[in-house]
């Protein structure tokens, strides 16, 4: 009798353990999300996260460390990072990646083709082949996308020209990423090129790939002779905004950057496309967690351009910025 009450009482603590928590309900699924992050760790005390994509999240349904957790990858400004980090989140069987930028998509894809890839501000992702089309693009991938590199540095040029006439050789401080077409970089060169001859400028390419290239770099916009420089929105670029900044207006360069926190902090210009919005971000993941195929949902392409001008940073080296400029401005620091 006791081995015959013992067996349906572990029969009966097996149904009730395959009904999962109380009321019979089953376990709530928990999420994993692989986020590969362009810069550097968070310092101790600072959001490891991005607080309007948690906030969006939890509209749908979703609360970080309840239903979903994040495995938050650093590339640390090194392009060549993205592809260990992309195949570490794949061996962590995560449900879904989100990475910005071509070259962290592109060593996503090259990782792995069964999970989701959410993109974000990746450039031209039907020349770089990492969609079929913006409508329907075709595998794993999905997200958001911006215009053309080259399309916003000619913009950028352009606006530098305009409140600088007298500019001729302007300093290009760039990072290079690997994974691109040669022949299209080599047409991309060109056009920039074009543009800049266009407006009665020489461009000098210098390359920071890390903010361990910063003596480097600005020894050689100094050996140039540069009178102007423009910054490629890049990590190394970022992480370093406030030297950057700082080392034009020493030398007197008026600037042109494509991160409004680099004008925030002295840069004369920053013109720049505005990012996925994170609740929209958040509505693709969602789609996605509910069944939809990442190649069926349509890539949206920034449309909204915002434009920072520095008056304080103007008035420094002498400039007066035409009211044509004020008025495009969508933010004016004084």
């Amino acid at each position: 009798m006791t081995d015959r009450r013992r067996f349906i009482g572990m029969v009966a603590a097996s149904a009730v353990a395959s009904l999962g928590p109380a009321n019979g309900q089953p376990a709530e699924k928990v999420w994993r999300i692989g986020s590969i992050v362009p810069g550097n760790p968070p310092k101790p005390g600072e959001n490891p996260g991005l607080p309007a994509f948690a906030e969006a999240m939890r509209d749908l349904g979703y609360v970080e460390g309840k239903n979903y957790v994040v495995e938050r990858r650093y590339a640390e400004s090194k392009s060549e990072r993205y592809p260990a980090l992309a195949a570490e989140l794949v061996r962590l069987k995560v449900d879904l990646i989100i990475v910005s930028s071509a070259p962290g998509v592109r060593a996503a894809k090259e990782a792995t083709t069964q999970i989701p890839i959410v993109m974000l501000d990746a450039e031209d992702p039907v020349g770089a082949g990492l969609i079929a089309s913006f409508a329907r693009p075709g595998g794993n991938v999905t997200g958001f996308a911006t215009a053309s590199l080259v399309e916003w540095n000619i913009k950028r040029l352009e606006l530098l020209k305009t409140v600088a006439p007298n500019i001729k050789r302007v300093a290009f401080l760039q990072s290079t990423f690997g994974g691109g077409d040669p022949s299209k970089l080599a047409d991309r060169r060109l056009e920039m090129d074009t543009a800049a001859k266009a407006l009665g400028v020489l461009l000098l390419r210098i390359e920071m790939n890390t903010p361990q290239d910063f003596d480097g770099a600005t020894a050689a916009i100094l050996r140039e002779r540069a009178d102007a420089l423009m910054m490629n929105p890049s990590p190394p670029n970022y992480i370093l905004r406030n030297e950057l900044a700082q080392f034009a207006l020493r030398q007197r360069l008026p600037s042109v950057t494509g991160l409004p926190a680099a004008a925030a902090v002295g840069t004369l210009l920053s013109y720049s496309g505005v990012w996925a919005p994170p609740r929209e971000v958040a509505v693709y993941v969602d789609k996605i967690f509910k069944g939809a195929n990442p190649g069926d949902l349509p890539v949206n392409q920034v449309m909204r351009f915002h434009l920072v001008v520095n008056l304080k940073t103007a008035k420094a080296l002498g400039l007066t910025i035409p009211p044509s400029v004020l008025l495009r401005a969508d933010e004016v620091i004084q």
